[in-house]
């Protein structure tokens, strides 16, 4: 997969791995990884999926409406490339914190859906439920944020609050975040992000 890698001060430390909304890039989501921890290690990852020309993660039958049988798939390919990423870069593999916007935070949310070991945290930035009647994996203790709008018109806040419900039956320490500014991605709901994942990076590292 198309990406870039950022060795940050520590191969042992933090990896945020960035995944962009829908048409982005793999650049898109750097500003956010300098402000969250910018002595972080850094994999952003660029979806291989061109829908009308615009980059995304897995496929989709309609807005809102995903290709389960893809996302599946692609599930499992991203979580293999960062397996793969981490033999080819030296970093830790269990210390591994998405970030995530729209589309790119779906496809991470369904990577805790899929994979107990597969992130050790999570910021996702107004994501939806991935899948429905799954039996999520263990995820005791693995810290997720979720960035929401109340007035999201692509993502209801219906959508949040039961994907909080979900991960945190699956035992994930769920703080999920809401603002006012539709399913755009504020300055004000990145500065929460950034200092909730100050106030658990201890249980990160």
């Amino acid at each position: 997969m198309k990406h870039i890698f950022k060795e940050g001060t520590d191969l042992n430390g933090t990896t945020l791995l960035l995944l962009h909304g829908t048409g982005g890039t793999e650049r898109d989501l750097l500003p956010l990884a300098d402000e969250i921890d910018p002595d972080a290690n850094v994999l952003s990852v660029l979806g291989n999926i061109s829908e009308n020309g615009m980059a995304r993660y897995f496929k989709r039958l309609a807005a809102g409406v995903f290709d389960e049988e893809d996302l599946k798939f692609r599930t499992k390919e991203l979580n293999d490339f960062i397996d793969e990423a981490a033999g080819d870069y030296g970093f830790n593999r269990d210390k591994v914190v998405a970030v995530g916007y729209s589309n790119g935070a779906n496809i991470a949310g369904s990577l805790l859906f899929h994979f107990n070991d597969a992130l050790a945290g999570a910021i996702l930035h107004h994501p939806m439920v991935p899948l429905r009647g799954l039996d999520l994996p263990d995820l005791t203790d693995i810290p997720v944020f979720i960035g929401a709008g109340t007035n999201d018109p692509i993502c209801p806040s219906e959508e949040s609050t039961e994907l909080e419900t979900l991960l945190s039956k699956a035992g994930a320490d769920v703080m999920l975040h809401w603002e006012n500014y539709g399913h755009q991605l504020s300055a004000t709901e990145v500065q929460a992000a950034s200092k909730w994942y100050t106030a658990q990076k201890n249980r990160l590292n």
